[in-house]
């Protein structure tokens, strides 16, 4: 067991300790994606918020770097927007990337790593409005242009890439449950969108290594521990269902070259073409989902989802802990013998009562997993700053560091401070415990 007399729970030498931020949630002001569209819409965001300034990183990102360094922070997952990138379709703004070296280079300047995501949930206005997602071979051509772009530019400055955040999410909440743009409910159609992600994952794998050999591609996938909420065969018959299709068909697809049978039919091009396009895999855990079986149609293939009665759960219901959800999905990733990063992991909790908890057992588990094997490189919690989170708006707060929105102030929660110790030890100590969770002590530290 890697711990020393003193009894502290070691990570490996170089571990990651990070967090992690997508662009349209923190830079302010996107104007030109489909994302700043929706939002003006009425009803489409909780409370009738927008994202305005967000976190206001297109300005000065650098002010939380400098946080991420009092927080002894090594990495930081970040994304780029494509509608800056590429405002209008074949013309590239030199500016933007330009800011985008000076972003990555800042990083770099306070020893943290970055890890670049290419597509996060959000498109150009023009690349919307040709439904690009629907076409194999559109996307194909206009993702590989657009990587080409990015690397060609950032390339010297990150070597540590991800493709595409969440292709199961954002196909299916924009596609098939009207919770993003552009809203539909079509099954057939979020079908398609999700096997055009994939191909556009390949896509840019192929692109990145074409431009930098020594590139580290991989993309970040929203996995959650699907149980049948009774004991019968048919909620776990449902529950099995549902995740083969929300969390084993993308690894079906990347790892076996095989397309789950829901997306097998219409498949644009053979999924042959996407294996061995890993090479590592990015982890996004918040939550076990409870599902019980419903003879009447359900939510979806006959399942409706569900909480466990007396389950601790976060703001608005966002969902359970229960980090024995990421050791049971760790042990299915690992049988794949690539290295895992944990790229989110985190939950809303604008008065900080239960992060502190969660984030000690969630990394309490996620040690024990490396103890057994598991080649786990490094944890990105969501997120360091509380940001626009998408159609819940700024209600649902995921930061280390609690922000004001109409003011940009800052104020350090006390999860933060702990985070920055077991960072900073590379280490889950006792002292660490004692000060922060003292009722965790004897969980964490079992005699």
């Amino acid at each position: 067991m890697n711990h020393n007399e003193d009894g502290a729970l070691r990570f490996p030498q170089g571990f990651r300790w990070g967090t992690a931020t997508a662009a349209h949630q923190v830079e302010g002001y996107n104007t030109n994606n489909q994302w700043w569209a929706w939002e003006q819409q009425p009803g489409r965001i909780a409370n009738g918020d927008t994202s305005g300034a967000a976190c206001d990183w297109w300005h000065n990102a650098e002010r939380d770097f400098d946080y991420m360094v009092q927080l002894c922070q090594n990495a930081h997952r970040l994304s780029v927007e494509w509608s800056r990138i590429e405002p209008q379709e074949g013309r590239f703004d030199t500016a933007a990337l330009e800011r985008y070296r000076a972003l990555l280079k800042a990083l770099r300047e306070r020893d943290i790593e970055p890890m670049v995501t290419l597509h996060h949930f959000t498109n150009p206005l023009w690349l919307e409005e040709q439904r690009a997602w629907l076409k194999a071979d559109r996307i194909a051509t206009l993702f590989r242009r657009y990587v080409h772009r990015v690397v060609a530019a950032l390339g010297d400055l990150c070597d540590l890439w991800c493709t595409v955040n969440e292709p199961n999410v954002y196909a299916v909440m924009s596609y098939f449950g009207a919770r993003m743009p552009p809203g539909w409910t079509d099954m057939g159609a979020a079908i398609t969108v999700m096997q055009n992600l994939l191909l556009a994952h390949a896509v840019a794998y192929e692109a990145l290594h074409e431009a930098q050999p020594s590139a580290r591609v991989g993309l970040a996938h929203h996995m959650r521990y699907f149980q049948g909420l009774r004991r019968n065969g048919l909620d776990g018959l449902a529950a099995r269902m549902i995740s083969g299709i929300f969390n084993d068909s993308v690894l079906l697809a990347l790892l076996h070259g095989r397309w789950h049978w829901i997306l097998w039919r219409g498949a644009p091009v053979s999924a042959r073409k996407l294996r061995g396009t890993l090479d590592w895999i990015g982890l996004n855990y918040y939550t076990r989902q409870r599902i019980a079986f419903d003879h009447t149609g359900g939510q979806a293939l006959f399942s409706t989802l569900a909480i466990t009665p007396g389950a601790i759960t976060s703001d608005y219901d966002f969902g359970e802990i229960y980090p024995e959800g990421m050791s049971h999905l760790l042990r299915q990733l690992a049988r794949y013998r690539l290295p895992i990063f944990i790229t989110e992991n985190g939950l809303p909790d604008h008065d900080d009562d239960l992060r502190p908890m969660f984030i000690v057992r969630h990394l309490r588990a996620l040690w024990e997993m490396i103890q057994l094997g598991c080649d786990v490189r490094g944890y990105y919690h969501w997120s360091l700053v509380d940001n626009f989170e998408w159609s819940e708006g700024w209600r649902m707060r995921f930061g280390l560091i609690e922000m004001d929105p109409r003011t940009q102030q800052r104020t350090l929660r006390q999860s933060a401070w702990l985070y920055r110790d077991i960072s900073r030890d590379n280490a889950i100590t006792e002292a660490t415990i004692r000060l922060h969770v003292p009722e965790l002590v004897s969980q964490v530290f079992p005699r």
